[in-house]
């Protein structure tokens, strides 16, 4: 127990060490690029993206999976620092294309405005990008997976199965030293999934454990978008907590 206890103190401590680091010019023009919609730039200040990237190491020459990526904020920056000898992999799970197919809309135009960007629908067991991928990463999403939430839902399986195939297919994905990074809404402490389906949260070590069984080891957790103030009992859409929920960011990897 001590040790586990000692191992997550090192965890968190290296996170802050990452955190505090000087951000790379790469990730400073990529987030100040002037193409990014005024939508997205207005949620700097709480998504702060500099940081994260920096955070997951995330370079020139990368090849990423940007999971699940919405509309797409994080897959335009990344698409800038990667550059033109790298590439992005925006993938939405076959469910979400299937119920949403307009949400594809905004990927399939930015796969046409950024060359190295391309738009994959895949079942969760299948992350169809080739073999030596450098990051596999997905925002506020974990916990729709795990607690099948509406068009995250697979049909006559559970939300926790369908987390973890997508945690061995991350794993299959990546090349050896590869890194998957999880954000996601903290749910209460020892609560496990119980709120995923509900209130939209999950708790950060239900993830570390199942990230876990697929092969990863975890190098790093951040508070970088932590709020000690968040009670972690309200509907992350609440208007009093809404785009300020206490996040973790965790960043497992890939074994050599």
């Amino acid at each position: 127990m001590k040790k586990t206890l000692l191992g997550l103190a090192l965890s968190a401590a290296t996170a802050l060490a990452y955190a505090a680091m000087p951000v790379p010019a790469y990730v400073t023009a990529a987030v100040a690029d002037s193409a990014r919609p005024t939508a997205d730039t207005q949620r700097d200040a709480d998504r702060k993206p500099a940081e994260l990237i920096a955070f997951a190491g995330i370079k020139p020459g990368d090849k990423v999976i940007d999971l699940i990526p919405g509309e797409g904020y994080f897959t335009r920056i990344f698409s800038k620092v990667v550059g033109p000898q790298g590439h992005v992999y925006a993938v939405v799970p076959k469910s979400m294309a299937e119920a949403r197919p307009k949400a594809l809309d905004p990927i399939k135009a930015m796969a046409v405005t950024y060359g190295n960007t391309s738009l994959m629908v895949e079942p969760y067991d299948q992350l169809g990008a080739p073999s030596s991928l450098d990051v596999v990463w997905t925002s506020q999403n974990y916990h729709d997976i795990y607690g099948a939430v509406s068009v995250f839902a697979v049909k006559g399986n559970s939300g926790p199965d369908e987390a973890a195939k997508l945690d061995a297919a991350a794993f299959k994905s990546l090349k050896p030293g590869g890194v998957f990074v999880v954000v996601d809404h903290a749910a209460e402490p020892n609560s496990g999934g119980r709120d995923a389906s509900t209130l939209h949260r999950i708790d950060p070590a239900t993830v570390i454990e199942q990230v876990q069984a697929a092969g990863f080891v975890l190098e790093a957790r951040s508070d970088l978008l932590g709020n000690p103030e968040d009670a972690h009992d309200k509907l992350i859409f609440a208007p009093e907590i809404k785009g300020h929920t206490d996040k973790f960011v965790l960043k497992f990897r890939k074994p050599l």
